[in-house]
C-alpha cells in the first residue's frame, strides 16, 4: 500500500470498519469482546469471505491437477500464489465487500476479488476455470462446514474439555465428602459432593464425545444437485469420486471432518446442522441445570465463593458476593440455545430447490457458539472460586436424621420384620424427628441385639452407599 493510500484507509475507510466495543449493538462484539476474539476471525464476515477464498482456491487447484479436466497443469510457485490468497488482509476484505456493492452477490464478489488478484500473474490465462461449473452454494456450504470445523474443533471444544475436567477434579477432591440430597427439594437420602458433581462430568462426556465425532455434511453437485453443469462439460470424469477426493483435500488434520452428500437439492438440505446445533442445544441445559444448582448450593452456604477484594457485590450492601459467574452463564446459554433452536427449526426447511432465508440465517451461527463460550468461560470463572463448606454441610446434614428411615425399614425388611415402611412412616413421616426418636425405635424393635447394633451404626455421615466408587468409575 502506498503512503497515500494507506493515509486514506486508516484515516476514513478504517473508523467505517473499526468501532469501539462501547458501540456495538451485540454484546458479543462489544461487552465480551475480549472472550469472543477468538471466534471472530472465523465467524466474521471477514472470516467468511476467507473460506469461500479457500474453497474456491483449492477448488481451482484440484481441476488443474485433475487428468481429464481441461485446465492446464499449475506449477508449485503458481498453487502457492493461490493459496496465498487465503491469508488476506482486511483490505482486502473490503475490497470484495466494494465489488459486492456492484455485484449485490456475495459469492461472485469473491470470484471477481480472486480474478482481480491473479489476472497480472501467470495464471491469467486460467482464470475463466475459478467457479467453474459451481452454484454459489456449493462455496458457501464449504465455506460454513469448515468454518463450523475450525470453530468448533479449535477454539470451543477446548474450553469445553477444560471444564469438564474442572468439573471432574471437584467429583474426585469431594467424592467422600457427604451431603444432604434433595428430591422434589425436600431432605432425601444422602449423597456426595464428589458425586453430585461427577453426574455432570459424565453427562458432559456424553455431549460433547457426540459432537468430537461429528461430521458435517458438505455438497458440491452444481445448481440443482445432479452435477448438470459439470457432466455436460466433462461426461466421462467421474465427478463423485472428485467431490470425495476434493472434501478429503479440504479436511486435512482437521478434528471435526467434512463428508460428502451426494443426495441433495441446490443446498444441502441442513438436517445435518439441526443435529449439530441440538447436541450443542443438550450440552447447554446440562450446562443450565448445573449453574442453577450451584447458585442453591452458594445460597444455601453449602459452597462458599472466594472474594475478589476489588469486586463489589451490591450497590449497597457491603457483604454480598453474588453467585454471578452462574448467573451469567446460565443466560448466556438461554440465549445461544434461543438461536440454535431457531437454527434446528428453520434450516431444514427450504422451498423446492432452495430460497434465501437460509442465507441470513447462517450468518448467525457465530453468535449462537459465542454465547456458548462466553457461557463456557463463565462458569469456569465460577469453578475457580468455589470450596465446599463441609462444616456447614455436615451441620445441615445431622439437622435431618429422618433421611436414614430408609436404610432402617430397608434392613428391617432383610430380617423379615412385618411392615418396616409403614412403621418408619409414622414414626418420621411429615414429623420432626431427632436421634433419641431413633433410638428409641429401634430398642423397641423384636431383632437382635447384633441388628440393633448395626442399626444404630447408621448415620446421615456414612450412608452414602458406594458415592465413592461411583466417582471413580471411567
Amino acid at each position: 500500500m502506498r503512503q497515500g493510500e494507506y493515509k486514506y484507509f486508516y484515516k476514513v475507510l478504517k473508523p467505517l470498519f473499526f468501532m469501539h466495543e462501547l458501540e456495538a449493538i451485540s454484546p458479543v462484539d462489544g461487552r465480551y469482546r475480549k472472550i469472543t476474539e477468538p471466534l471472530s476471525e472465523m465467524f466474521s464476515e471477514k472470516g467468511l469471505i476467507g473460506y469461500r477464498l479457500r474453497v474456491e482456491g483449492e477448488y481451482l487447484i484440484s481441476l488443474s491437477e485433475h487428468p481429464g479436466v481441461g485446465t492446464r497443469d499449475f506449477s508449485d510457485g503458481e498453487k502457492s500464489l493461490i493459496r496465498n490468497l487465503y491469508h488476506f488482509s482486511l483490505e482486502d476484505a473490503i475490497a470484495v465487500k466494494e465489488i459486492e456493492k456492484q455485484t449485490n452477490h456475495d459469492v461472485k464478489a469473491v470470484e471477481y476479488f480472486m480474478k482481480n488478484k491473479l489476472k497480472a500473474t501467470s495464471l491469467e490465462d486460467s482464470l475463466e476455470w475459478i467457479h467453474f461449473a459451481l452454484t454459489s452454494e456449493d462455496v458457501n456450504n464449504l465455506a460454513y462446514g469448515l468454518m463450523l470445523s475450525d470453530g468448533i474443533g479449535n477454539i470451543v471444544l477446548p474450553v469445553i474439555e477444560n471444564l469438564r475436567g474442572e468439573i471432574e477434579e471437584l467429583a474426585d477432591k469431594y467424592k467422600s465428602t457427604p451431603m444432604l440430597a434433595r428430591t422434589y427439594g425436600q431432605p432425601a437420602s444422602p449423597t456426595t459432593f464428589g458425586k453430585e458433581f461427577k453426574v455432570f462430568s459424565s453427562r458432559l462426556e456424553r455431549q460433547t464425545s457426540q459432537i468430537k465425532n461429528f461430521e458435517i455434511l458438505a455438497k458440491l453437485n452444481g445448481a440443482v444437485g445432479n452435477y448438470n453443469a459439470h457432466h455436460v462439460a466433462y461426461p466421462e470424469i467421474d465427478w463423485l469420486g472428485f467431490t470425495r477426493e476434493f472434501i478429503n483435500r479440504l479436511n486435512g488434520e482437521r478434528k471435526i471432518k467434512l463428508k460428502p452428500n451426494f443426495v441433495t437439492t441446490q443446498i444441502e438440505p441442513h438436517d445435518n446442522y439441526a443435529e449439530l446445533f441440538d447436541s450443542f442445544g443438550r450440552l447447554n441445559n446440562i450446562l443450565i441445570d448445573f449453574a442453577q444448582d450451584m447458585w442453591r448450593y452458594v445460597s444455601d452456604g453449602w459452597i462458599v465463593q472466594k472474594p475478589v477484594e476489588s469486586e463489589v457485590g451490591s450497590s449497597t450492601m457491603p457483604h454480598k458476593v453474588n453467585p454471578i459467574d452462574f448467573e451469567n452463564s446460565e443466560g448466556n446459554f438461554g440465549l445461544a440455545n434461543s438461536l440454535f433452536e431457531f437454527f434446528s427449526r428453520n434450516l431444514p426447511i427450504s422451498r423446492l430447490q432452495r430460497h434465501l432465508s437460509d442465507s441470513t440465517i447462517a450468518r448467525n451461527f457465530g453468535s449462537a457458539l459465542a454465547y456458548s463460550f462466553i457461557g463456557y468461560n463463565s462458569v469456569l470463572r465460577g469453578l475457580s472460586k468455589i470450596s465446599v463448606n463441609e462444616k456447614k454441610v455436615t451441620e445441615e446434614l445431622e439437622k435431618h436424621p429422618e433421611i436414614i428411615a430408609e436404610a432402617i425399614q430397608t434392613i428391617l425388611r432383610r430380617e423379615g420384620v412385618e411392615t418396616p415402611y409403614e412403621k418408619l412412616k409414622e414414626l418420621t413421616r411429615g414429623r420432626e424427628v431427632t436421634f433419641d426418636d431413633l433410638k428409641k425405635f429401634i430398642g423397641g424393635l423384636n431383632i437382635s441385639e447384633d441388628i440393633k447394633d448395626e442399626l444404630r451404626g447408621i448415620t446421615p455421615l456414612n450412608y452414602i452407599g458406594i458415592a465413592d466408587k461411583i466417582v471413580e468409575i471411567d
